[in-house]
């Protein structure tokens, strides 16, 4: 518990120096889920984000800059949520949230799910692939949250076609979201939804930035 208690303090101190606010409240669950996620990580390749200085540029930036995108009481499913982030720290940010997440690699899904047991989160786990699960279940989901996963041609061709099963995408991307988009566009994939930049942040120590994209359904 002693250990839990320092890694809280060096994310707040993390957090103070790079000038991301998070609640206080919130800092006890981030602080188990990252100590839960680091230990899990030396049996399986979770995450290469294990420093905490790292893990709140990258993972805790990256949450908070979906909050303000996301409605009061959204379902929402994080897919290819390879170590939890960010679907996990949504949830313990913003409470009111529905959360669920996905991973097409089963021994992650597993692993996800016994993180979020051990931190005390009711979070459903889904060993499989996003574009599986929403036309199983369509109309669960007004937003999908994906991070890290595929190029955005890829993504499309996965999701494109589905579009009206689900509400949304959020998706972050990094500096080359454009020639991105440009490529998608050339194949084809930029017929049936729309592609909006909403925001972007720094990455700290760099001098490039994520960018937040929401693609839906033109109809």
């Amino acid at each position: 518990m002693h250990a839990i208690s320092d890694v809280m303090q060096n994310i707040s101190d993390a957090c103070d120096r790079c000038g991301l606010d998070i609640p206080r409240e919130a800092l006890p669950k981030i602080a188990s889920y990252l100590w839960h996620l680091r230990d899990w990580n030396t049996k399986l390749n979770l995450t290469r984000h294990t420093s905490i200085q790292t893990f709140v540029n990258r993972d805790l930036a990256d949450s908070v800059a979906l909050i303000p995108a996301l409605e009061n009481k959204e379902r929402v499913l994080d897919v290819g949520t390879g170590g939890g982030a960010p679907g996990m720290l949504l949830a313990i940010l913003r409470p009111d949230l529905h959360v669920e997440l996905c991973d097409s690699v089963n021994k992650k899904a597993r692993a996800v799910q016994a993180i979020a047991n051990e931190v005390g989160m009711d979070i459903p786990v889904h060993a499989t692939a996003g574009q599986k699960l929403v036309s199983k279940y369509p109309d669960t989901f007004d937003t999908l949250v994906i991070r890290a996963v595929a190029p955005l041609t890829k993504l499309l061709s996965w999701f494109e076609p589905i579009s009206h099963t689900f509400g949304r995408i959020l998706l972050i991307k990094g500096p080359r979201w454009e020639a991105e988009k440009h490529d998608a566009r050339h194949r084809g994939f930029i017929k049936k939804v729309q592609v909006r930049r909403v925001t972007s942040w720094p990455l700290p120590d760099s001098d490039n930035e994520s960018v937040l994209l929401e693609i839906r359904c033109r109809t």
